[in-house]
């Protein structure tokens, strides 16, 4: 008897360099193992698949290795910050604010 697969992708993007790899999985296969199955870890070289946060049609799910996939997921592997959004809403804020005491 043969093991019933299910069809999901797995991306990663990078500004010069995307990847979305479909494959089949067997059913009850979780995120993590679908990453890593798809060989997307050997295509960027500073992917850490056991680190990296990862979500399912852009919600992020705490536990990869714990979420099994169901048939036509996406898995999203998301990159780190590079800027602290709370840092980047003051330092908008005081330009604007900045902007409106020189047109007065």
């Amino acid at each position: 008897m043969s093991e019933t697969m299910i069809h999901v992708e797995v991306v990663y993007a990078l500004p010069q360099k995307q990847r979305l790899i479909g494959l089949d999985v067997p059913d009850g296969t979780s995120m993590l193992d679908a990453a890593k199955l798809s060989g997307i870890g050997e295509q960027f070289a500073d992917l850490d698949l056991d680190k990296a946060p990862m979500g399912v049609f852009g919600k992020v799910v705490a536990n990869p290795a714990g979420h099994i996939l169901k048939p036509g997921e996406r898995v999203e592997i998301y990159r780190p910050l590079t800027a602290d959004p709370k840092l980047n809403r003051k330092r908008r804020a005081k330009e604007k604010a900045s902007a409106g005491k020189a047109s007065n």
